[in-house]
């Protein structure tokens, strides 16, 4: 048993590390922008005159580029230095930001103009995000990760609360703008930091391109954990976005007090998030993939507990408890995957799991939007709930996720020697 001299210690130790602390700052600092970005977004297109078509075109071109150049992105992320790539990454959301907050207002935004600064911060996130899960892994000791995983989620957490009610008001009383300023300063701030981090490229030598990511989907392949939690994840995100998302408002709207007692249901699953993350900041399960697994079921819960009609405070408990299943869900799988997959993979491999998380929100709205003429609401909502329990079920069903477990130190490159062994044999 630890003291809880020793366990504090081991809470801060992240802290210790220069470089951490600066890519900490950075995604609070980018964080804070990017909560207050879509309300921000979805007014500026109500300004300037555009009605649900012209959102949904917006949104649209904000998330396709994210998906054709996800691959792309992951195949640098191994190949060139990691926090060069977060900073021209962020340089470029900052830029695209800035233009849209100059056009909305000047009063020159147009549908097409804003879709087009989406367009470009999509392709910003591409590159982003497969360099920032392989970041982590190099600033950060491998026995530290989960801490270090965890303590990056509780201030992102704790905006996602604020961020929307800071970024209403600021719309409210000055206009979308000022948002959309704010958050292209963010992405500046945020670049100038990671590129202090000075991180040295994976691979020192990479091959061709096509080679390379021939290479990546074989790894990817030969990891029957790997693809098997990204397929179960692109179904159960879908179910969720869905279920939660779309059906719930709707759902709040006839059977609960509306826009009020949907924002409480919000707010708890928010709150289910912060809790998660300090969940995770004491609790190290053994078994990490197992653990991910199981508690990402929990998204089942709120979507039950409205689609039986269960009174409001059953409803919120189930988002709370749902939260604090996502949240341990998130830093289980991403210090499974840091432990488990090699450094010069990691965005590669980063790359594909994103892509089928990515497609689930496209393909959650449609399937649903097609389900909605046929059934209810309500049937439609514990149809999702049913979807998300059964892929859990499933995915638990796979021998492989219940291999991947906590690596005691010096574990992980034990695990990368492994691993090269199984792909040469």
């Amino acid at each position: 048993m630890k003291t809880a001299a020793e366990s504090s210690q081991d809470l801060s130790t992240p802290w210790k590390t220069g470089a951490f602390r600066r890519f900490a700052a950075a995604t609070l600092i980018s964080a804070t922008g990017s909560a207050m970005a879509p309300l921000a977004l979805a007014y500026s297109v109500i300004e300037q005159g555009g009605g649900a078509g012209s959102l949904g075109l917006v949104l649209a071109t904000n998330t396709v580029p994210t998906i054709v150049f996800l691959l792309i992105g992951g195949l640098f992320a191994d190949r060139l230095s990691r926090s060069r790539l977060l900073f021209l990454g962020n340089l470029l959301a900052a830029g695209a930001q800035g233009a849209l907050a100059v056009t909305v207002a000047t009063g020159h935004a147009t549908t097409m103009s804003i879709a087009a600064c989406g367009f470009i911060s999509g392709t910003a996130a591409s590159f982003i995000v497969p360099a920032t899960q392989g970041a982590v892994s190099q600033i950060v000791p491998e026995e530290h990760l989960q801490q270090a995983n965890a303590l990056l989620r509780l201030p992102s957490n704790a905006v996602r609360v604020l961020g929307p009610v800071v970024g209403g008001i600021v719309v409210a009383a000055s206009g979308a703008a000022w948002a959309l300023a704010w958050d292209a300063f963010t992405f500046a701030i945020a670049a100038v930091l990671l590129l202090g981090l000075r991180l040295e490229a994976p691979v020192a030598k990479p091959g061709r391109v096509l080679a390379d990511l021939r290479a990546g989907w074989t790894g990817f392949w030969s990891r029957t954990w790997l693809w098997s939690y990204t397929a179960a994840g692109t179904v159960l995100v879908a179910a969720w976005l869905a279920g939660f998302q779309l059906l719930g408002p709707l759902v709040a709207a006839r059977q609960y007090d509306g826009a009020r007692d949907w924002g409480l249901i919000q707010a708890a699953f928010a709150s289910g998030l912060l809790a998660g993350t300090l969940v995770c900041l004491r609790w190290k399960a053994y078994r990490l993939l197992t653990v991910a697994v199981a508690t990402g079921g929990a998204l089942a819960l709120p979507l039950t507990a409205m689609a039986c009609s269960m009174p409001l405070p059953l409803v919120l408990v189930a988002a709370l408890l749902a939260g604090i299943g996502l949240d341990v869900a998130v830093v289980a799988w991403n210090t499974a995957f840091q432990q488990h997959v090699p450094l010069s993979e990691q965005g590669r491999m980063s790359a594909f799991n994103g892509i089928g998380e990515r497609l689930a929100i496209p393909l959650g709205y449609l399937v649903t939007a097609v389900a909605a003429d046929s059934w209810s609401s309500q049937g439609a909502l514990l149809a999702c709930a049913v979807i998300i329990a059964l892929t859990t079920v499933l995915n638990l069903c796979v021998p492989d996720v219940h291999r991947v477990n906590r690596l005691a130190p010096s574990g992980r490159s034990r695990a990368v020697h492994e691993d090269r062994e199984v792909e040469q044999a």
